[in-house]
């Protein structure tokens, strides 16, 4: 983990760089175009994830329908849906690996910020958009409730976008109100410069998803 580590900090401070030579010397900066950065390379595996989402809602119908054929055996009910899901080519835990592939990012990306380097001959190279981003703000009633209340907010309408049956499904129901209070609390205990990475990734997911949800929709409007 510590060459993980290692790498991230020296990722962060070739953004730095670059944001520097453009005139934005703010380590902030960094940590937006790092997300961006991150969203861009793991995009075909989200792409992925949604479109064997998007099958998987498509075959409830299906699935509901086994469920009930096969309701006293329940061995034989599970054998039915995963060769429903081989049949038509579905991974039900493909939504997992853009998750899994995330968390090693995250934690580096902690703990890289708690001892930092930051550029000694900037002393407000930390500083961004009235943030430190190097302190825990908590849950003190002042402007720093932004960040966790936009972590909220986007963890919010980013689940929204991807699970289309969170209205319904109630266990997608449970997370679609559970994950916004869980991402705001973590938001909240950890540097800002993190809870700023949270936020941004989820905007950039919430763009993404727009795309693929409106891309699927045409595909599936030229197969009818």
């Amino acid at each position: 983990m510590s060459t993980i580590v290692e790498g991230m900090t020296y990722l962060l401070n070739i953004l730095y760089s670059l944001s520097t030579a453009v005139g934005l010397p703010y380590y902030g900066v960094a940590i937006i175009l790092l997300t961006i950065l991150i969203k861009t390379l793991i995009f075909p595996l989200t792409y992925k994830q949604m479109a064997s989402m998007r099958k998987t809602v498509d075959l409830q119908p299906k699935i509901k329908a086994l469920q009930e054929k096969y309701k006293n055996n329940k061995e034989k009910a599970n054998a039915a849906v995963m060769e429903l899901y081989k049949e038509h080519n579905v991974n039900p835990l493909g939504g997992c690996l853009p998750i899994i592939i995330q968390l090693p990012i995250f934690w580096a990306l902690y703990s890289a910020l708690l001892n930092f380097p930051y550029d000694p001959t900037n002393p407000s190279a930390h500083l961004f958009l009235g943030f430190d981003l190097t302190k825990v703000y908590g849950f003190a009633l002042s402007y720093h409730l932004i960040l966790p209340i936009f972590a909220a907010a986007t963890t919010y309408l980013q689940t929204k976008l991807t699970s289309p049956n969170a209205s319904t499904d109630p266990t997608q129901k449970t997370m679609l109100y559970i994950m916004p209070v869980f991402f705001a609390y973590i938001s909240a205990t950890v540097p800002a410069g993190l809870a700023l990475y949270w936020v941004t990734m989820n905007v950039v997911s919430i763009f993404q998803q727009l795309f693929i949800n409106n891309r699927l929709s045409s595909k599936n409007k030229k197969a009818i």
